[in-house]
């Protein structure tokens, strides 16, 4: 069965999701050891979390890239991961599937979340022709994502070097055993229909190299 363009694929549980973020070590070693971010963590600033630990990992360059060298695993609550969803609009002006580009502008404004979607990646980091979701959290998302919504925080940078140092051996076997297990979302009816664009179908297979915070 072909895998739909836009579909959140995540490690979950029937409370929580993970997503993956990436800091410099003083940052994210205090997260991990407190289970919470510390106080010097920029509440009024925008994060961006991702549910794929693959395309965190390309993104960070699978936890070598300066300012990204502890690669943290978030769960959260599902219940404010649908409240961020919900109050979300698109990153990007989508032409057919937004009124026009003012309205959409007056929607980015007032919105405390956003969404990207970008190409998913496979072990050797090569695009995908389907979609992961990256979610950017600003204002009142944030400060609920940090001190609301968080219920654990991982430190897998070990976990990323150990994945990482199988690829570049060739045993993608052995690096797949490894990787978080990230099956749909069960996403509520309706929970994406404002984020989720329409494409034409001759368009559905063309990866997208545009590349989300």
């Amino acid at each position: 069965m072909e895998e739909p363009k836009y579909r959140i694929r995540a490690l979950h549980t029937g409370r929580t999701i993970t997503v993956y973020q990436a800091y410099r070590p003083e940052i994210g070693r205090a997260a991990a050891r407190d289970g919470r971010f510390p106080a010097v963590w920029k509440r009024d600033r925008m994060t961006w979390i991702k549910p794929s630990f693959l395309w965190m990992m390309y993104r960070s360059g699978w936890g070598a890239k300066e300012g990204q060298e502890t690669v943290l695993a978030v769960e959260i609550t599902r219940e404010g991961f649908e409240w961020a969803l919900r109050n979300a609009c698109l990153s990007h002006y989508a032409h057919g599937f937004h009124t026009d580009q003012a309205s959409w502008k007056r929607q980015l404004r007032r919105s405390p979340a956003r969404v990207q979607w970008d190409p998913e990646r496979d072990p050797r980091l090569r695009p995908l022709p389907y979609r992961s979701l990256q979610l950017g959290l600003a204002g009142e998302a944030t400060r609920r994502y940090a001190d609301e919504w968080t219920v654990s925080v991982t430190d897998v940078t070990p976990l990323a070097h150990e994945v990482h140092a199988l690829v570049r051996t060739g045993d993608l076997e052995a690096a797949g055993r490894l990787l978080p297990r990230e099956d749909p979302y069960p996403e509520p009816e309706g929970l994406l229909d404002h984020l989720r664009p329409r494409v034409p179908a001759e368009a559905r297979a063309r990866p997208d190299r545009r590349d989300a915070p």
